[in-house]
């Protein structure tokens, strides 16, 4: 049966200018970090993918080593977009990254023009796409110049390859000093991608500052603190969970205890606000309007629509954002 979108597919989703560019985002995206996968149902990716553009989600986030294993995600993205939604490419925005490991040998990482130019013809590939809207360098490489580094983005966007470029990762010091080089380049350096939740508040010691006073939007990634900001956790450890998993590389026991008072706290205010721990964890971070998109993962349809969810009370009063510091400051001393 083939897909037809919804026709009501914007009535009610948010979007937000990046930066000061002419680009848009929906206030909401979906990453495709994990749960696309071919360890992941293709079926249930699908419906996942699809539900995401009929809720007004435009933007679908990549990695060329999403997986596992690396690329799947792209491959299997690219076989939705084939079946699905390439009657609808002028309406989608698609990015990809390179930069964290993806094949062995000197060449397989970080950011020479090398890897990176390797990188997106792979990527592109694999989705079967003619060009991504943002490519990005995945983390910063400290023993290649950025100038190199910045100067391959560059290139992608004149080939015609990519029609913006971001970066993730980097520090407020090494985003100050690329974007330098974009501006000399005239590069369409647009967007960050840092990681950013009620738990994890890095980007405000510096690097919002730099982001604003270059007209660079956000998009924040892990913003439920890999499962801490949910309701998965607030009576303990599931078996089944992420944290029950000894072999988890993103949540390990000791960080579900060390939040959990603080998760309680926070569900509290959530309730009075009548929202889920997960949908005000992602109001918060489009509270001030300095973020320009949040990120999340869905492993099936009804995560995805009650995370959407968020969108209908993205407003604080002051009296909430001081009661919701003092919890989160609290863990500090």
């Amino acid at each position: 049966m083939s897909y037809q979108a919804a026709e009501n597919r914007y009535d009610k989703m948010i979007y937000n200018r990046v930066g000061k560019s002419g680009l848009k985002l929906p206030a909401v995206s979906l990453g495709m970090w994990h749960n696309f996968g071919d360890v992941d149902l293709f079926d249930k990716s699908r419906a996942i993918v699809t539900r995401a553009f009929d809720l007004g989600i435009t933007h679908f986030d990549l990695a060329n080593n999403y997986g596992p294993p690396a690329g799947s995600a792209e491959e299997n993205f690219g076989r939705i977009f084939e079946k699905d939604l390439k009657p609808y490419r002028d309406e989608l925005i698609i990015s990809s990254k390179a930069g964290y490991y993806m094949w062995p040998g000197p060449y397989g990482e970080f950011g020479s023009k090398k890897n990176l130019t390797a990188s997106i013809d792979q990527s592109l590939n694999r989705m079967g796409l003619d060009y991504v809207d943002i490519f990005y360098s995945h983390r910063p490489d400290v023993n290649t110049p950025f100038e190199e580094t910045a100067q391959a983005l560059d290139l992608m966007v004149r080939q015609g390859k990519a029609l913006y470029i971001g970066i993730s990762n980097y520090s407020a010091e090494q985003t100050a000093e690329i974007s330098a080089i974009f501006k000399e380049l005239k590069t369409p350096f647009i967007i960050h991608q840092p990681s950013y939740s009620m738990f994890n508040r890095w980007i405000e010691d510096g690097l919002q500052d730099v982001l604003s006073e270059n007209g660079t939007g956000t998009i924040a990634y892990s913003p439920l603190a890999q499962g801490l900001l949910t309701d998965r956790y607030l009576d303990g450890i599931p078996e089944d969970s992420r944290a029950g998993r000894s072999s988890s590389p993103f949540l390990q026991e000791d960080q579900v205890h060390e939040n959990i008072a603080k998760s309680r706290a926070l569900n509290e205010i959530a309730k009075r606000r009548g929202q889920s721990l997960a949908q005000m964890a992602v109001a918060w971070i489009l509270r001030d309007q300095k973020v320009t998109s949040v990120l999340i993962g869905a492993s099936r349809v009804a995560q995805l629509e009650d995370n959407v969810k968020a969108l209908d009370n993205i407003h604080f009063t002051a009296e909430e954002l001081n009661e919701i510091d003092a919890i989160l400051n609290e863990s500090k001393k």
